[in-house]
């Protein structure tokens, strides 16, 4: 009896130590999205017995940062182990836990193998058409072969290449239903117990210690990649007297595996994957440089400034706009709440968002803004003969503001894009609205005050422009102006600027500026002239 009851023991002990797989589903409630990743937070719950068990939950983003992941669980859950898999089947062997799953894998199997037998025959078929075919052209070359026998072939060949080529598309459908088969069954290893659709084929795989027999909720949070967001923004002034009207767009992009489906949505400007150590100051010890050949040393030397120099445009430029398409519908801005710090900005999304798995664009407005704006025209004529109207911002770091692409809508028409980049020292923001034909500006030679002259050793050019600006809008126009006159790199290079037209000359750059008001339908014309002597043996290319 003693032997007996050892033996039952112990029986019932190795089967209380195989215990089922717990299968379970993880559903997303809330992401915040990065510039180039996302933090995911996900929820999930089994009901488990006392002891120790192994839980697979499933619906878990494809592309996880393994060392970001946190399980939540109740103090009478003790989580001893977590693993990320991207593979589970392949991994853990749970067939013969699971009845259904070891189904499933017995037809994908079977599935295989029958692709295996289809491809032998098509290929044994295929080479059979091949050896017909050369013995049909070898054969009917042969001059040897009377007329009877050429029919006699041709009654055998006829029917036989038909035979085989109806067999490969035979063949070739069965190809097709069994690979829609493998895709079907693939699908099901998909599946959870509650038969819901799981598009990831990211699990976690958790062993844990329960106290007590019962459901267990779990919160699961990690970070994973596939997902950015980027700001962007529409741009529209009904006139240079009115504030101008931003909408503060985000489009959001994600490909992790699972669908965001009606989760809470932040967008962050951080970027939790970049490196957070803070750089070390060490003693800067000044050393000679080895000695060079002269000529090397040049060489250095002039390499060396080339790469230190930073071309820095004007200041006033402003960004060329292209014309595009653009939907004229409005958009509502989706409530949101806008929390900074020190290292970020973030939006808080406050109706819940769906945002799929399919790496498109998911456009989110986040706010609308009436910003107070000083508008006036720039305009550089030997560059370009139109005018670009800009907005001036003043104090724009409260309306958080990030680096983004700008769609300009100006009096009721898409005009371009712009670039705001708030990333500046400026206390004003300076934006581009864009072209505005209604200031019309030319700039013309003057013919009779331009010209050639020649001396002994010296070569004499004038050159005289007027710059004629009109204002066609009923508005009274503020017109920053632009030009130029070249600057000598060489002592036998004379330049002489013989009229400014009052214009303010920076002689280190050869800029001259004038700032004009226009009253509606006024004109406005400015010369400007100037002279350049050189070596008359020489020729200036860029003049």
């Amino acid at each position: 009896m003693k032997k007996s009851y050892l033996l039952f023991a112990l029986l019932v002990s190795t089967i209380g130590l195989a215990q089922k797989v717990i299968l379970s589903s993880a559903k997303a409630k809330a992401v915040t999205v990065y510039t180039n990743s996302a933090e995911i937070l996900q929820a999930a719950s089994a009901t488990l017995p006392k002891g120790t068990s192994e839980i697979v939950i499933s619906n878990i983003a494809n592309y996880v940062n393994e060392s970001t992941i946190q399980i939540g669980a109740p103090a009478n859950v003790t989580i001893l182990s977590v693993q990320f898999s991207n593979n589970y089947v392949s991994d853990y062997e749970t067939t013969n836990q699971n009845p259904a799953l070891k189904k499933v894998l017995d037809s994908i199997f079977w599935v295989k193998k029958e692709l295996q037998k289809v491809a032998i025959d098509k290929n044994s078929t295929t080479k059979t058409i091949e050896i017909l075919d050369t013995n049909q052209q070898v054969a009917s070359l042969n001059s040897g072969l009377n007329v009877a026998e050429l029919m006699k072939l041709i009654d055998y060949y006829k029917p036989k290449r038909n035979e085989l080529s109806n067999g490969l598309l035979a063949l070739d459908e069965k190809e097709n239903k069994l690979r829609l088969q493998l895709n079907n069954l693939n699908g099901r290893l998909q599946t959870n117990t509650k038969n819901e659709e799981v598009v990831s084929n990211g699990k976690l795989i958790l062993q844990v210690m329960n106290d007590e027999a019962g459901k267990v909720d779990f919160s699961i949070n990690y970070l994973a990649s596939y997902a950015s967001w980027r700001p962007f923004y529409d741009l529209r002034a009904n006139s240079i007297t009115e504030p101008m009207e931003m909408m503060y767009k985000a489009e959001v992009t994600q490909n992790t595996g699972i669908d965001w489906k009606n989760i809470k949505l932040t967008l962050s400007s951080g970027n939790p994957n970049q490196n957070n150590q803070a750089p070390t100051v060490n003693p800067w010890f000044l050393r000679y440089e080895p000695s060079v050949a002269p000529v090397a040393y040049a060489q250095k030397m002039t390499k060396r400034k080339m790469a230190e120099e930073v071309i820095q445009g004007d200041a006033d430029a402003v960004l060329t706009v292209a014309p595009a398409m653009l939907n004229e519908s409005v958009v509502r801005a989706i409530p949101s709440n806008i929390s900074e710090n020190q290292l970020n900005i973030s939006f808080d999304i406050d109706i819940p968002y769906d945002i799929l798995s399919n790496g498109k664009g998911h456009s989110v407005a986040l706010k609308a803004l009436k910003l107070p704006a000083t508008y006036k025209y720039y305009a550089a004529p030997r560059q370009e003969k139109e005018a670009f109207l800009l907005a001036e911002i003043a104090d724009y770091s409260k309306y958080n503001l990030l680096r983004g692409e700008a769609n300009i809508i100006f009096e009721g028409m898409y005009v371009g894009k712009t670039m705001i980049n708030p990333n500046q020292t400026a206390d004003t923001l300076s934006l581009s609205m864009g072209r505005d034909k209604k200031i019309a500006i030319s700039r013309e030679k003057v013919t009779d005050k331009s010209g050639t002259k020649f001396f002994s050793s010296k070569k004499e050019q004038t050159f005289t422009f007027d710059i004629t600006v009109k204002n066609n809008k009923k508005e009274t126009a503020q017109i920053l102006l632009k030009d130029q006159y070249p600057l000598s790199s060489d002592k036998d290079i004379e330049i002489e600027l013989l009229q400014s037209d009052k214009a303010k000359i920076n002689t280190e750059t050869g800029i001259l500026t004038w700032d004009l008001e226009l009253k509606p339908n006024e004109t406005k014309k400015i010369r400007m002239s100037y002279q350049v002597k050189y070596p008359k043996d020489r020729i200036l290319d860029n003049l």
